[in-house]
């Protein structure tokens, strides 16, 4: 576990954001047309973000990059969960920590 990645990654309120919506998939992404367990398509962060595509691909790739999101490709598109093992180490690091 990386902590200064992840703390990099969670100094942005847009990454914070995209990490609370992924934390509860089925109210935020529930127009999804493909199960929720495989992970929020891409394509639906960057519509609820209203940020350009390239932006919330950086954003993404900075907490894939920090191991707080998993991906998995289907088809053309990549699919985003919260890494939801590495999150609760990182609290866990934190909370002994300080």
């Amino acid at each position: 576990m990386d902590i200064d990645a992840i703390h990099k990654a969670l100094a942005n309120p847009v990454r914070r954001q995209i990490l609370h919506w992924l934390k509860d998939p089925h109210q935020h992404f529930a127009e999804q047309e493909h199960p929720l367990d495989l992970g929020v398509c891409c394509k639906l962060i960057d519509q609820r973000t209203g940020l350009s595509q390239s932006t919330v691909s950086a954003h993404l790739a900075t907490l894939h990059k920090a191991g707080l999101v998993s991906t998995r490709r289907v088809g053309q598109f990549i699919y985003f969960q919260r890494n939801e093992e590495v999150i609760r180490a990182f609290l866990d690091q934190l909370n002994d920590g300080l």
